[in-house]
């Protein structure tokens, strides 16, 4: 077999000064995402608290990422087809949308749909912006400059859970979602000014509606099986019948996408051993890190009793690492070439930080939570640059949109099915541990009953932030008995922030278990690849090359 000829261009060549401005303006666009992540994520508490949606927590984030999921593959094509600005500022103006109905929100369930149409148009702005800087930068450069993303990430971080926890405490948590209008206006001016209108023309007009309908059909109701499990049996309709459905519907996909002329998830690209090792590395480390992680602002604020502003700061080593090392790692695989042994380094340093999470308790130390995040962090941010130079590098450059479409997708899905499994965890862990640690505590066992009995959905109550935990119990009690009950509130609180503790260090463990896996599979499966040139999968005359055309 003859080996493809090896360029070290670009894609797309435009002069050094545009390619920096649209650099400029793809930063500007991921950043708007970053923040509106990291703005949520220490409001969410207070959010659920003040609508009384505890036992609705992860959805508000299990709906945004679906609705991303279901939508990346989808912009990831048509952005190959009809080019990357129309496609990009199309989301970036429905996030918007979503953006100020969310702030407008009264209930709950209107915050979950208004975070879903979020999420339909937050699904354009990554696998886009990270195809742009494939069209526009050679493969060494590009580690480089996608190192970049991370550091727009870490100002994120430290600027969103400030700003989200100051318009939390000292005005409302609409704000954290209004917030983004201003910054989207300017990011849509930015891209209608610099992003030139990038697409392939030799691509096929043809648009795969059946298999986006189907895709659509499959992942929703598996993945609202899998949520619903918190509250259900396998057995049920609402979970195993759903996920049944989500799987028929699954394998009807796969035979749909075989037969389809352009499919959005082209399945020639698992034929690819780099592709697909890559894929299924970052599933597994986004699976277990992204489902556990999401419940550590809830112990900073009901088990510390932080504010939003200060569980928001109290984040910043888990995000200091995670950036940190994706920065560093994008600059050493632009200057080395390698990346394998880098990689599987970072998950196995990935893996040690989210074993020593598994022995958080109420009574840890704050500093040595901060420092297990921080090792956990440096371990997980490579997964978040490498991958994507590694995928990009193995495909045609007009597949570059599909193709990171794709690593995108099993991120989302990774996300979503790691969130809804660990919501399940957590949620079992603490019904069951809430009367072990009551009985340790050396509460009288009626009142251990009363609890029990109660069930999920009481425990869901005992859980919300801002409150006195002690006169909220209290104040459930019948006025009677509560001379009974005060003496041993006290051990009751104590005993419901252990059993909180413990439930959260149970869901660690799925992170722990999906680090490892993907450590496994780098080593195992991923190919080291010098990326000092780049293979093109045919010799293409260069009129054949993609270029900038206008639309």
């Amino acid at each position: 077999m003859t080996q493809a000829p090896m360029i070290d261009e670009a894609p797309v060549q435009v002069d050094h000064r545009a390619r920096m401005e649209i650099l400029g303006a793809i930063l500007l666009t991921i950043f708007l995402s970053a923040l509106d992540q990291t703005i949520v994520g220490t409001a969410l508490p207070r959010i659920v608290t003040d609508l009384s949606g505890n036992e609705l927590y992860v959805w508000v984030v299990t709906i945004y990422l679906l609705a991303a999921t279901v939508t990346g593959p989808i912009y990831g094509k048509l952005s190959d087809q009809f080019g990357r600005r129309p496609m990009i500022m199309f989301g970036v103006s429905l996030f918007l949308v979503g953006s100020l109905l969310a702030g407008l929100s009264q209930t709950m369930v209107q915050l979950i749909a208004f975070r879903g149409i979020q999420g339909l148009g937050a699904g354009a702005i990554f696998p886009i912006a990270l195809a742009v800087i494939g069209d526009l930068f050679s493969p060494r450069e590009r580690g480089k400059y996608q190192g970049l993303f991370g550091a727009v990430f870490a100002i994120a971080s430290i600027l969103g859970p400030a700003l989200g926890g100051f318009l939390t405490d000292t005005i409302s948590w609409h704000w954290v979602f209004l917030v983004n209008l201003p910054v989207g206006i300017v990011a849509l001016a930015v891209l209608w000014r610099l992003l030139p209108p990038i697409r392939h023309p030799e691509a096929v007009r043809s648009i795969d509606y059946l298999g986006a309908s189907v895709f659509a059909a499959a992942l929703i109701p598996f993945l609202l099986g899998l949520t619903n499990k918190q509250s259900g049996d396998w057995a049920d309709p609402q979970v195993g019948g759903l996920m049944l459905i989500g799987g028929l519907m699954g394998a009807l996909f796969i035979w749909v996408e075989s037969r389809a002329a352009e499919p959005i998830l082209p399945l020639s690209l698992f034929r690819n051993r780099t592709v697909t090792a890559s894929i299924v590395a970052t599933f597994l480390i986004t699976f277990g890190f992204f489902g556990a992680v999401i419940f550590i602002p809830r112990w900073f604020q009901f088990v510390l009793g932080s504010s939003a502003t200060e569980s928001g700061y109290q984040m910043l080593p888990l995000m200091a690492g995670v950036m940190g090392s994706s920065i560093l790692s994008g600059f050493i695989v632009a200057r080395t070439g390698r990346y394998k042994w880098l990689t599987a380094g970072a998950m196995a340093l990935g893996t040690v930080g989210l074993f020593l999470m598994t022995g958080i308790r109420s009574d840890t130390p704050i500093t040595t939570v901060w420092l297990w995040m921080f090792i956990a962090g440096l371990g997980i941010g490579p997964s978040f640059t490498v991958f994507t130079i590694v995928v990009q590098s193995a495909v045609a450059p007009r597949m570059l949109g599909t193709a990171t479409s794709a690593l995108t997708f099993f991120r989302q899905v990774g996300g979503s099915v790691g969130l809804a499994l660990a919501g399940t965890i957590f949620g079992t862990s603490l019904a069951n541990e809430i009367p072990r640690q009551l009985s340790a505590g050396g509460v009288p066992q009626p009142m251990i009953d009363r609890f029990a009995s109660a069930g999920a959905a009481a425990d869901a109550n005992l859980t919300g932030v801002g409150v006195d935990l002690g006169q909220q119990i209290l104040a459930s009690v019948p006025t009677a008995v509560r001379p009974t009950v005060e003496p041993f509130i006290g051990q009751i609180v104590e005993a419901i922030h252990q059993a909180f503790s413990l439930a959260i260090a149970n869901a660690m463990w799925l992170a722990v278990a999906g680090a490892a896996g993907a450590a496994v599979i780098v080593i195992l499966l991923v190919p080291e690849l010098e990326l000092r040139q780049r293979p093109a999968a045919t010799p293409e005359p260069a009129p054949n090359r993609p270029i900038p055309v206008p639309e």
